[in-house]
């Protein structure tokens, strides 16, 4: 199965985290949205993120280090994520440069202050774009 997907995270405390290449990022205590794609393989994809043991490659990784994944939403065989993402950034706040090297978006991680904001949100966001998807709380 392949397709998108967005990771709500939950950081219990502000925190500043080095990124990658992006360098130290200062985070708010709250919720994330993180939006990727996975077109070869989405369950493989998702296992990865759930894993505490990995290596460090994306920008996710370094988050995920100090933060929980919460809930996943995601949909199968089309890539959107610069769609849900475009939809997004005119509802919140995105950390600049996050994930998002191979595209025009500013960003593919969005902060909010709570979850349901978090999850409504994206669901908003993809019935914006007319596509079905499912819902899996962790």
């Amino acid at each position: 199965m392949k397709g998108c997907y967005c990771l709500i995270i939950e950081l219990t405390e502000k925190s500043i985290i080095k990124i990658g290449k992006l360098n130290e990022i200062k985070f708010k205590k709250g919720n994330y949205v993180y939006i990727g794609s996975a077109m070869n393989s989405l369950e493989a994809r998702l296992k990865r993120h759930l894993s505490d043991e990995k290596k460090l490659h994306w920008h996710i990784d370094y988050l995920l280090k100090k933060a929980e994944i919460t809930d996943i939403i995601y949909n199968k065989n089309k890539k959107v994520e610069c769609e849900l993402s475009k939809y997004l950034e005119t509802k919140t706040s995105g950390i600049k440069g996050f994930e998002c090297s191979d595209c025009e978006c500013e960003s593919h991680l969005y902060f909010f202050k709570n979850r349901n904001d978090a999850i409504e949100c994206v669901k908003n966001a993809y019935d914006s774009i007319a596509m079905e998807y499912e819902f899996f709380r962790i």
